[in-house]
């Protein structure tokens, strides 16, 4: 049979655009190199139903950050699709965990002040228990009218006169349209493809950022009306942006591209909470290729990691004094580790452009919080994160070859999980629209 649509990637962006499809009456065949929701494992951490969406779940409804959708579409219809985003995820049962929105115009006046600004958002945060029950309630609405292909992998794809041509191992499908919705994850994968087909990508972004650890009470003052903020500052290097604000939260370690880094984990995903607040400051960089980026993380992270799972950790007062913080200085430190890491310095082994940043970004966040911070504040090297190329697409998301498509964190565009979701359900609607205009014109 002829599809209406191939997706190939069941991750968020593509469960959003084949919900949209399904509704609709469209023939949908969605294929993943991952398992079923419920065979995935710990390890596959991105491959499978739901992706990372299978992680906290962490919904941040904001024109502002989180990937450039709102450059493509417009903030106005960006935040439309996200409020459309959220609908449906409620629908599914996400309104059992209320959302929160960081918008405090008086913190946002303070920060002005201090040189800093505030980054508005709602947020609805699932956490990994209820994000996996919503995604189950997905999968089973999904199955009583989309084809599931798990575990496969797509091999070729051929333009034809009428659509293209998918071969896998052991079957071959035809296709009207073909979305990729690979993720980040599936970009290896993708550039095969895409040079096959004759597109090329173009630069890649690559974020890397200290994670830094101190009292949750210097904070309490300016989270008293919101859960979390997220705060810019525009350095001569570049905007440097708050990710993953946790208060009373631990530090865990994350493992990507070959890389271990420090990454936060949320008081909700814990047995108990802490007296200790944690978040990254990223700084972005662009690279030409995909493989420059991964080189010069891989020359950052990987020199610090040494081969093991090595993270590095200085009190702040030792960077400042321009001294290693050593490992019997931890013990007494008022700000307790949540991380087991190494007691080091973080200028040995951090881009100087990092350390200004971050050490500037600091002096301005003391002026915000009208005290200075403490000495034992703990400063972690170095996170990471990382993004798909940049791939040429229309306010459609349709490459340069007519009928394919690229959404979600694979594009480049998005990089949550919210302006993925949001990109999915933009495609699904011109898809719909696009196909009943042909059903009009023939009928």
């Amino acid at each position: 049979m002829m599809y209406d649509v191939t997706i190939i990637g069941a991750g968020i962006a593509g469960i959003f655009l084949a919900h949209e499809l399904m509704e609709q009456g469209q023939t949908v065949l969605l294929i993943d190199a991952g398992k079923p929701l419920a065979q995935r494992t710990k390890q596959e951490a991105y491959l499978g139903f739901g992706g990372l969406g299978k992680s906290e779940g962490k919904y941040n409804y904001s024109a502002g950050f989180g990937g450039e959708l709102a450059e493509k579409l417009g903030a106005e219809t960006t935040l439309r699709l996200m409020h459309q985003v959220d609908a449906l995820l409620c629908r599914y049962g996400a309104d059992e965990v209320e959302s929160y929105s960081t918008s405090n115009p008086v913190l946002a006046d303070r920060a002005k002040v201090a040189g800093l600004e505030t980054i508005e958002t709602t947020v609805r945060h699932l956490g990994t228990a209820l994000s996996e029950r919503i995604l189950r309630r997905l999968e089973a609405a999904l199955h009583e009218h989309v084809t599931f292909r798990f575990e496969t992998a797509v091999a070729t794809i051929k333009r034809q006169t009428d659509g293209f041509l998918l071969t896998t191992e052991h079957e071959t499908f035809s296709s009207q349209r073909v979305v990729f919705a690979t993720g980040r994850s599936g970009t290896a994968w993708m550039q095969e493809q895409l040079q096959a087909l004759g597109l090329a990508q173009s630069k890649t972004r690559l974020d890397l950022g200290i994670r830094i650890e101190m009292e949750e009470t210097a904070f309490r003052t300016l989270l008293q009306d919101t859960f979390e903020t997220k705060l810019a500052y525009a350095s001569a290097a570049g905007t440097a942006v708050t990710y993953c604000m946790n208060p009373k939260g631990r530090i865990i370690r994350k493992h990507q591209e070959g890389l271990v880094m420090p990454d936060g984990q949320n008081f909700r995903e814990q047995d108990s909470g802490t007296t200790n607040l944690n978040f990254t400051l990223f700084l972005p960089r662009y690279f030409a290729t995909l493989e420059e980026a991964n080189h010069y993380a891989a020359s950052v992270i990987g020199q610090i990691n040494q081969r093991t799972d090595r993270i590095v950790v200085q009190r702040l007062g030792d960077l400042r004094a321009g001294r290693s913080t050593q490992s019997g200085a931890l013990t007494e430190n008022k700000v307790r580790p949540t991380l087991a890491a190494t007691a080091g310095n973080l200028i040995e082994e951090v881009p100087g452009t990092d350390i200004t940043v971050l050490l500037e970004f600091l002096e301005r966040l003391e002026q915000l919080l009208d005290t200075p911070l403490s000495n034992d504040t703990l400063l972690y090297g170095m996170d990471g994160k990382f993004y798909a190329p940049m791939l040429s697409t229309s306010v459609t998301f349709e490459t340069d070859i007519p009928g394919l498509y690229a959404i979600g964190d694979c594009s480049g565009v998005t990089h949550s999980l919210s302006q993925a979701a949001a990109s999915g359900l933009h495609l699904g609607q011109l898809l719909t629209q696009k196909t009943a205009v042909l059903r009009d014109k023939f009928s």
